[in-house]
């Protein structure tokens, strides 16, 4: 099982980015996945969540509104489009495998996002 995030970078405040995670060497279309978030000396946050299929997400209420989550098993890959982005968004942001924290066996690298003027 591995995955390659992409997507990260610097943006400023209200700014835009679509964070991607493709994966390989599993059912990809069996499985929900997520995207974490983590700011150093912080515990690890679950920002969102989409189910196998893609029917059902789940948002950290910090982000509702502005972050959405999606699925695309034809392309093996989950986007988290980030909108309207604020500096706390500002973190390293994983993707793993599993549905609303029932399995988070297998992470991405982790990607840099930087929200700053």
């Amino acid at each position: 099982v591995q995955f390659v995030e992409s997507g990260g970078g610097l943006v400023p405040p209200e700014g835009s980015l679509r964070l991607s995670c493709t994966a390989s060497g599993y059912t990809f279309n069996g499985y929900g996945m997520s995207y974490y978030r983590q700011v150093p000396g912080k515990e690890r946050e679950l920002v969102a969540t989409v189910t196998a299929n893609g029917g059902m997400t789940k948002y950290a209420d910090s982000v509702k509104g502005r972050f959405t989550i999606s699925k695309d098993n034809a392309k093996n890959t989950v986007y988290l489009q980030m909108n309207s982005l604020k500096p706390e968004d500002t973190a390293v942001y994983y993707c793993a495998r599993g549905y609303n924290r029932n399995l988070d066996d297998y992470w991405g690298q982790g990607t840099q996002v930087t929200v700053s003027s």
